[in-house]
Formats: C-alpha cells, structure tokens, sequence
C-alpha cells in the first residue's frame, strides 16, 4: 500500500519538490491526558488520539519516521505470497493508527499453517505443543490448541495498530492504552525484504500466543521447552538490581489473569518478578519459533530462490506495560532510555544522559568478537575483513540461512557461497533481553535501526530529541531526528539536502542506510503530536 504525501524538512523550511523526496508512510499516537485533550493533526498526518479516560500508563506518545536508501522488491512470494497479500495488509496503517478488532489468536499464523500444509504435510506455522523432544526440529512441532484468548494481557477486544515499509526496513506499532501497553517493533532487514516482512507478518500474533501459553504453564505446571530462559537464570536480564526475587517464586510464574487483575488497579505492583522472566522467556521463544519456521520455508522454496538462504533480517522488539519497559534484541539495533541523574534538575537539559538497553551484537564489539572466535576453535577464518565468515558484521540475526546450515549454504553457487563453512552456525539467533523499571527520572526512549546511529551517537541522539522537545512540545521529534541525519549525510557527500534526496534509492544507499527511528515519551507530562515514515 503506498499513500504519498509531501516530505517537508523542517529545519530549514525548504520542500523536496522532486517525487523521490516523498513521505510514503505517516502514523503517530497520543495519549489522552487526565483531562482527555485531544491531540491535532498537521502536514497530512492522520495522528489517532486515545479514548477519553483518566492517564495511568507509563507513555504519552510515540513518534515514528523512515527514511529508505535500499531499493527492494515488494513482498515475494514466500509462503504462497500469503505474508504480502493477506496477513500485512491487515497490519499495516499507512497514515494514521487505525483501532481493529483484536484478532482471534493464531488468525494470521493459521493462514500460513493451512495453505502451506496442503504442499508440504510436515510443515505447521502454528506454535508447538509446550512439551517437546529435544531431539525433535522445532518446525516439525505439531499443531496444539491456543489457549483462550482472554488469558493474555495482550489479547484485547480493541487494538490501534500502524505499521509500514522504508527500503528493507519494516517498522511495527500496536497500542491498547486502557490495558496500559504498548508494542514496537523494528525488523532491519538485509540482502532483501523477505525476512523483515516475514517478521512484521507472524512475529507480533506468535508473541501472544507464548503469553497465553506462558499462563496455561503455569495453571498446568508444565515445563517449558528446553529454548526457555531458566526461572532461576541469571539476572543480568534485569536492568534494575531490586528486581531480583527469592527462589522460590521464580520457579512459578505469576499468572496472566492475575496480571490482569492488578493491572486494572494502578495502586497495586503491575507485575512481578516471576512474571518478568515468564515475559522475557515469551520473547525469547517466540522469536525461536518463528526462526525455525522461516528457515523451514527458505528450505522448501530455495530451489526456485536460492537468494533466500543469504535474506536476514535484525530484530527490536520493546514492549512497554504500566512500568515495565522490555527489550530484545538481535543485531546492532537500538533503544536508548533518555534518563535524568537523580537529584539533578529535570528542567536542566545537561542532567539528561543516555543509557543504552541493548547490546550491539557486531564482531567490533569485542564480547561478541570474543564469543564467535570461543565457538569456532577450529576455524581460523570465522572472522575475516572484520565480517563474519566475511560476509556479514552483525554477530546474530534471524535469517541468513546459508550461515547457519551447511545445506543452505550448498543453495548458492560460485563466490556467494560460503567457502569452509566448517562449523556452523556462525549467525547467532539467541536474543539480547532485558526489563527496565520506568522511574519518573525516565523521559523518553529512542527506537532505532543501526542507520541512525551510523551518524549519531546515543548521546548526540538524545540531546537532540531533548532540544527539539523542549521547543516544539507539539512537534514530531523522530521526524526531526530523520532530518538532521539527512543534513549531515548530505554534508558529508557534499550534497544539499534536496540533491541527496534526488537520488535514487538503491544509489543512495553509498550515502546513508535505510534509517527507522521511534521515539516513545514516557510519563503523562510531556506531549508530542505528529509522526511520520518517510522515503
């Protein structure tokens, strides 16, 4: 779906007149204060204000912009075209969040599930029985029965939901602001959109299917598969030191009709310890699942595309609820919490510093470096050129077949193919998580693809939001941020602004990267009102 609308830089008050220059998709939301003020539209963008009722949660807004460099082909026909034909369409909002109805779980995953088994009998997209063989592939799990619906904290009757493509990047928002939370998600995707696109379509109904399972466990006293995170793991998950609890409750997790109940008291604690790690080990499996599934589908349809194996994608998910501000992460994605140093002066921009909530998985990171090199004594060459196997430079990803399986690798043929692939997998699937205790010292969150950050740093990034903010409370600070990365990359090419966005996508990229950035405000006190996804 493609609805255009004029981008217009604000910070120097020019127009981009040329067709290149345009804003493809445009979606932003505002909660409602105590007083229920609506928020207003500007410059096209459709801005969906929540419903009228008293301000409990931990956000007020979130402003969303794209920028594309890569040119990429549509969605393809990976799973019979069913992901581009049926299941993104209903998740994409080009302009403005839309409310739907929320979905009956597994809707989207059982279309995949019932068109893909009439081809190939062993497959099922459906998630797994919660009881499985080590021993056993994931992707040939049998079909179970979900859970009821009303068992999650995420299925709910009414959500608001946006979402939209910027080269190989997809970016994902859904909202229920009376059940307090909110859902983003960024899929930075490479050498192709077909994983990024996989994710945007299956990822976000599988993470409410393990949050119904999560409770079913617990009601049942069922283990949990052997790729769930240990209730007594380590706590380097959390990323506040007080939300370590005794042994004993993290052995059970909390359960989700529990959860809920507290939740609709703002008084009481919204969660638990216990139910923390049971969210974080939710993540964690739904990512796995959708993982094997996919790389399952690459495998049937390789023949046909073997440029499939090699399609990747990295992942940001953060999932905000009452105070709780989870992240996970795959690749050099990511969020960045804007905090103020207890004690300091809010009002004071200086006190502000940037804390970053995710670990950048690249072979400069010396950890990750450290790490591949450990798990590939034999292979002297894992790391060549400072890439992987010399092929890519984030150390996890999901996707990227050819590096994790030596049967996909034989797909590709001459000097795409990996030589020595001796002992894979070389591309880690295992995810970064953590849980962040929103404090009223928290003033926003930076969302954002590596493409950002290749002209910012975390701290250039938060002064930036921080300033415009503070002069433009009704403004659109991912926007902005969009923006000055264009005039400093237009700068370092010695373009103006305009001719750099004249150039074509896919000749741009030697310019910039694809660039997805959302900022989230938290609080009820500071507002904003615009976003957009802009190519």
């Amino acid at each position: 779906m493609e609805i255009y609308t004029r981008f217009q830089p604000i910070m120097r008050g020019e127009k981009f007149t040329n067709s290149e220059g345009e804003i493809k998709v445009s979606f932003g939301y505002q909660c409602n204060s105590d007083q229920g003020i609506p928020c207003s539209a500007a410059n096209g963008c459709g801005i969906q204000s929540g419903s009228e009722m008293p301000r409990t949660g931990s956000f007020s807004c979130l402003s969303g912009a794209a920028l594309s460099a890569n040119a990429t082909l549509a969605n393809t026909n990976i799973c019979n075209g069913l992901i581009g034909a049926e299941i993104l369409p209903s998740l994409d909002s080009p302009n403005s969040f839309r409310k739907v109805p929320s979905s009956p779980c597994l809707s989207r995953l059982d279309i995949l599930s019932s068109s893909l088994q009439s081809g190939m009998s062993n497959l099922s997209c459906s998630p797994p029985s919660p009881v499985c063989s080590p021993e056993t592939d994931s992707y040939l799990w049998k079909p179970m029965s979900a859970p009821s619906r009303s068992d999650s904290f995420l299925n709910v009757m009414e959500v608001q939901v946006a979402g939209g493509a910027a080269g190989e990047d997809r970016v994902q928002a859904v909202c229920s602001e009376e059940n307090e939370w909110l859902f983003c998600a960024i899929y930075d995707g490479f050498n192709g959109r077909d994983a990024a696109d996989f994710l945007a379509g299956t990822l976000y109904e599988t993470i409410i299917f393990y949050f119904n399972l999560l409770d079913w466990e617990s009601k049942q006293d069922v283990p949990r598969a052997s790729n769930g995170l240990d209730p007594d793991g380590p706590s380097e998950y959390f990323h506040d030191n007080d939300m370590v609890g005794n042994e004993a409750n993290r052995k059970k997790y909390a359960s989700a009709e529990s959860f809920v109940k507290k939740s609709a008291d703002p008084k009481m604690e919204v969660s638990s310890d216990s139910f923390r790690h049971g969210v974080l080990d939710s993540l964690q499996r739904a990512l796995s699942h959708a993982e094997n599934d996919f790389l399952y589908m690459v495998e049937h349809e390789m023949e046909d595309r073997p440029d499939l194996v090699s399609i990747g994608s990295c992942v940001l998910v953060m999932l905000l609820h009452g105070k709780d501000l989870y992240t996970l992460n795959l690749g050099d994605s990511r969020a960045v919490l804007a905090t103020y140093d207890e004690g300091n002066d809010m009002a004071q921009s200086e006190s502000l510093k940037a804390i970053q909530l995710t670990d950048s998985h690249t072979v400069d990171n010396e950890v990750e470096r450290t790490r591949l090199l450990h798990e590939h004594p034999d292979d002297s060459m894992s790391i060549v050129a400072g890439k992987v196997k010399g092929k890519l430079k984030v150390t996890r990803a999901f996707g990227v077949g050819y590096l994790k399986k030596k049967k996909l690798n034989d797909a590709l043929m001459g000097i795409l193919r990996v030589r020595n692939l001796i002992s894979p997998p070389y591309i880690s699937t295992e995810p970064s998580l953590n849980v962040h205790k929103i404090s009223k010292s928290d003033h926003f969150v930076i969302v954002g693809s590596d493409g950002l950050f290749d002209f910012f740093s975390n701290e250039e990034a938060v002064k930036l939001v921080d300033s415009y903010i503070s002069g433009n409370p009704s403004g659109d600070p991912a926007k902005f941020l969009v923006e000055q990365l264009l005039i400093k990359a237009a700068r370092s090419a010695g373009f103006s602004e305009e001719e750099l966005m004249n150039v074509p996508a896919g000749r741009r990229r030697k310019y910039h990267d694809d660039v997805t950035v959302i900022v989230v405000v938290l609080g009820t006190n500071h507002r904003t009102s615009k976003a957009s996804t802009c190519v």
